[in-house]
């Protein structure tokens, strides 16, 4: 063979070597990203499913703390049927009742091992007293059926199968068996591949996630690829023939290069480059493959940064949902999330204004008008809450006409969300709207953005409901439920802040101490159904006679106190004659007729009758023992003067001081100096 058949061959043999083994590695390079793929896919559905049934379970407990709030088995039973109604709770068990119509048992705790068999997933808390001894325990489970599964499958995007209990699953039927078989040898977070055609991850029960699920998505084999890079390969080829003979010396050096090159990328260093001296077969060879390693190199950099960014916004968003009840700061990290995830320039989270019938924005990122307010029906938004259907598309050709004020854009996406308890005469059929506006480097948003969208609307709707849920049980935990006034527990946290406010600013503040008279008479005689009648009346008279600024408590049974702040013992004395009137003038009408009560008053004054709320409050109560003694329905002022020693300052005298000898506001002596001008109450 000649030197030039010798080169020729040479030159095949070197040009299509690399040629070959760069094709063979892109097409393992695209087997194994379109693995990672699924492994990402996986992960993230794992994410998902563990961040829903913790939020499950978060709302399940929220349910059980509520229920065991109240102090009665009634009022406990009454909130459970609430939780019911709600559709917080499938099923509660209290007080040894359990509501009718839930799951059979056994239940898989959120807090412990799963059961051979199950229903429902469930959580317990105990009731405890005062004193922190165990009364019971309260129990509140949810239906795990085949509508559970499948809401798992849509929001974590992969076919979810329940590997023990009832055999639920969104795998098809076909490979349902295997997907479980495979399921079995799966230890910790690894991802099995002998099912026909899916990928298999296991996920075992855990604290916040007591099901033993199995999650799959099937296998993307990249076909079309492998037949563009043999195409491509024997396109190599024959140009190498035609230019073998030509170019045989020349091509030497850069068939070297790049064979270096094509080694270094298949060990994994994407970064290498092919130097290309002329613009030849083998520069254009060299040019395609540094093209190829550079999108290669940029996809596989674009997609860990995707990865690893959704994967932290979804531990933010996991953290956030389980750690505050700032609904402003959820809403954020929510809109945050989903921009990242679909890759939106703009969005808004509004919420319905039962007040105004509109949708408010509570956060928007990237708009010109945060301040947006749109009538649920109108526009491209009020649509999206009237129907409930999502909508996306271009503005320009898609949709309901979008309202002046409404934000710019050219493409769209729009997501509404509701309550749990959404059709029901508790909350409207769309609690709130979640758009994203312009996606970045494409025409539209797709269907996997609306997916995306339908699961972050749903964690905005659990949030919401969340802290709804919160705030009442607050409500609760502060009020009296059968007066709707403040309890004895809110009582001394307000006597303490209005003392220490009063002596901060060198106020007075009056307490007033109220007892019915005669009340056990009211119960023995008529009955505790019209003693509660003649409470609650009470309370309500209460409130209409007393100022926005004063507080009213119940403080136990018959007796009641009453908070004025800057006010001194001539608006105390006031406030009493009048609160007296009002009880004593107008009986109270209950169903078997009227009952005629009065109540006794006593009235105390920070800080002439004591320095702390403690004293005060006792100060007041003598004061009303001795309105009792004095043959009740009247009102007595505290005598035993508590105030500390101080030095009266002289002033020149002016007006006369009133000649009933009662303490003035600011602390005035009859005779010393003029008294500051009382409230007028």
């Amino acid at each position: 063979m000649t030197l030039r058949g010798r080169l020729t061959t040479a030159f095949l043999t070197v040009v299509l070597g690399p040629v070959l083994l760069g094709a063979f590695f892109v097409g393992a390079t695209v087997a194994a990203v379109s693995r990672d793929r699924s492994v990402d896919r996986l992960d993230v559905a794992a994410t998902t499913v563990r961040a829903s049934l913790g939020a499950l379970c978060q709302q399940l407990y929220a349910a059980a703390d509520a229920v065991a709030l109240p102090p009665t088995p009634e009022q406990r039973l009454a909130v459970a049927d609430q939780v019911i109604a709600r559709g917080l709770a499938a099923v509660v068990h209290v007080d040894g009742v359990t509501t009718p119509g839930g799951p059979a048992r056994p239940w898989a705790e959120c807090s412990g091992a799963t059961p051979g068999g199950f229903e429902a997933l469930a959580v317990r808390v105990e009731m405890r007293d005062a004193a922190g001894s165990v009364l019971g325990s309260v129990e509140v489970a949810q239906t795990v059926d085949a509508a559970f599964v499948r809401r798992l499958a849509d929001a974590a995007g992969a076919a979810v199968t329940l590997r023990a209990g009832p055999t639920y699953s969104t795998e098809s039927t076909r490979h349902r068996e295997a997907v479980v078989q495979a399921a079995v040898g799966v230890r910790g977070n690894a991802v099995a591949d002998s099912a026909p055609d899916r990928y298999v991850r296991r996920l075992d029960p855990s604290p916040g996630q007591p099901l033993p699920l199995a999650l799959s998505v099937p296998r993307g084999e990249p076909g079309g690829i492998y037949a563009v890079l043999v195409g491509a390969v024997v396109l190599a080829g024959l140009l190498a023939v035609i230019a073998a003979w030509w170019l045989a010396r020349s091509t030497t050096r850069p068939l070297a290069e790049l064979g270096r090159a094509a080694d270094r990328v298949a060990g994994g260093d994407l970064a290498a480059r092919v130097p290309v001296r002329v613009r030849d077969e083998v520069g254009r060879l060299a040019a395609a493959f540094n093209r190829m390693t550079r999108e290669t190199q940029s996809y596989v950099r674009a997609l860990t940064a995707s990865r690893d960014q959704l994967r932290n916004h979804l531990a933010v968003l996991g953290d956030t949902l389980s750690s505050t009840h700032d609904l402003h700061r959820i809403l954020q990290v929510i809109l945050q999330t989903a921009l990242a995830a679909t890759g939106a320039r703009a969005g808004v989270v509004l919420l319905f204004d039962p007040a105004s019938g509109a949708l408010v924005a509570q956060c928007a990122e990237g708009l010109e008008d945060p301040d947006l307010r749109v009538p649920v029906g109108s526009g491209l938004l009020g649509m999206v809450a009237a129907t409930g259907e999502p909508l996306r598309g271009r503005i320009d050709r898609d949709g309901p006409p979008r309202l002046d004020h409404e934000p710019r854009c050219r493409t769209y996406v729009a997501v509404p969300f509701a309550s749990p308890t959404a059709g029901t005469d508790l909350d409207p059929p769309a609690l709130g709207v979640l758009a994203l506006y312009d996606r970045l480097g494409l025409d539209e948003f797709d269907d996997a953005d609306l997916v995306t969208l339908r699961t972050f609307a749903g964690q905005a709707a659990v949030a919401v409901d969340n802290v709804r849920v919160h705030e009442e049980a607050q409500r609760l935990s502060l009020t009296d439920p059968l007066t709707g006034l403040w309890n004895y527990r809110y009582l001394k946290e307000s006597v303490r802040r209005e003392v220490e406010r009063a002596s901060r600013f060198g106020r007075m503040l009056a307490v007033l101490a109220l007892d019915l008279d005669r009340f056990k008479e009211v119960n023995d005689t008529h009955g505790h159904a019209a003693g509660d009648a003649v409470l609650t009346e009470f309370a309500r008279r209460v409130r209409a006679e007393v100022r926005e600024v004063d507080l009213a408590f119940r403080q136990g049974g018959e007796e009641f106190v009453v908070l004025l702040p800057e006010t001194d013992a001539r608006g105390g004395a006031t406030v009493a004659q009048r609160l007296g009137a009002a009880i004593r003038d107008t009986p109270v009408e209950f169903a078997d007729g009227a009952i005629g009560v009065s109540v006794s008053i006593g009235i105390a004054v920070y800080p002439d009758h004591g320095v702390t709320g403690a004293q005060v409050l006792d100060a007041a109560d003598d004061a009303l023992y001795a309105a009792k003694a004095a043959g009740r329905d009247t009102y007595r002022i505290a005598v035993d003067g508590r105030r500390p020693e101080s030095r009266e300052l002289p002033v020149p005298a002016g007006a006369a001081p009133p000649d009933d000898d009662l303490p003035q506001a600011g602390g005035a002596s009859p005779g010393t100096h003029p008294p500051r001008q009382s409230r007028g109450r």
